[in-house]
């Protein structure tokens, strides 16, 4: 028997559990907040420890990319993101999450083939797509100095 996409739908929704949505909502705003009140405090430490503002930011990205990537090696990752849900989206972190859990999908098709080659998979559409906006952006700036 042949379903139709409509048909299959309305069987999906019927059989589909609720999803708490209220209780998913706090969820994600608490642990995505948490994410970046980690940020804020690696932040704090970085500028009392004597670095500049600009410096102490970028510090903070490649820690907070550190602890996220090791973080889903580890499977801890998951784990978070089984309860935060979008939470976990935090952009940084979740694009760190996307890549590494992509290269460690495919370690076993080898290291180019594999690994360096598949990392980018779900994360490569967001580097074009970003790239391709902001310089759309950049020009539709400049254009607008120029006025």
């Amino acid at each position: 028997m042949k379903m139709s996409k409509k048909e299959y739908g309305k069987m999906a929704e019927k059989t589909a559990e609720k999803s708490p949505l209220l209780k998913d909502c706090i969820k994600a705003f608490v642990i995505g907040g948490a994410i970046c009140a980690v940020g804020e405090v690696f932040l704090e430490i970085y500028k009392e420890l004597g670095s500049t503002f600009d410096m102490a930011a970028a510090f903070t990205s490649v820690t907070l990319i550190g602890i996220s990537a090791l973080l889903t090696g580890l499977g801890l990752y998951d784990k978070i993101a089984k309860h935060a849900g979008a939470g976990t989206l935090v952009p940084i972190t979740g694009f760190a999450n996307s890549i590494v859990a992509s290269a460690l999908e495919f370690k076993s098709e080898g290291f180019i083939l594999g690994m360096c080659a598949k990392m980018f998979a779900i994360a490569g559409p967001v580097i074009v797509y970003g790239t391709t906006a902001s310089f759309v952006y950049g020009i539709i700036y400049w254009f607008m100095l120029m006025l």
